[in-house]
């Protein structure tokens, strides 16, 4: 399995970005594609998870109403349309693959994570 993401870069606050995550070597429909993030010195924490198998859907709260995670299964790639960005310093934002949809996408649900991609928001 292999996930790759992009789209990461540098944003004032209140911009917007969208992060891509193309996944590979999986039967891609079988599979919940979660997005974490974690700042520096900071746990990694989950953002958003969409279920392929049943369109399922996750959000932290700090992220709802902001954040739309949706899925190109043509692709097998999952977006992550990040808008109304908060300050906050840099983040790594992963996505992480997994074969079952776990409670609050919690990350120990997740086998196979990307390489990671970095966001930071300017105040």
């Amino acid at each position: 399995v292999q996930l790759r993401e992009s789209g990461g870069g540098l944003v004032q606050t209140g911009g917007s970005l969208r992060l891509s995550c193309a996944a590979s070597g999986l039967i891609f429909d079988d599979y919940t594609i979660g997005w974490f993030r974690q700042a520096p010195g900071k746990e990694r924490e989950p953002v958003a998870c969409f279920s392929n198998v049943d369109g399922s859907t996750y959000y932290a709260d700090s992220v709802k109403g902001r954040f739309t995670i949706s899925s190109d299964k043509a692709k097998k790639t999952v977006h992550l349309q990040m808008n109304d960005l908060k300050t906050g310093g840099r983040a790594v934002y992963y996505c992480g693959a997994a074969g079952v949809w776990g409670e609050r996408c919690a990350g120990e649900y997740f086998g196979w994570w990307g390489q990671g991609n970095q966001v930071t928001v300017s105040s």
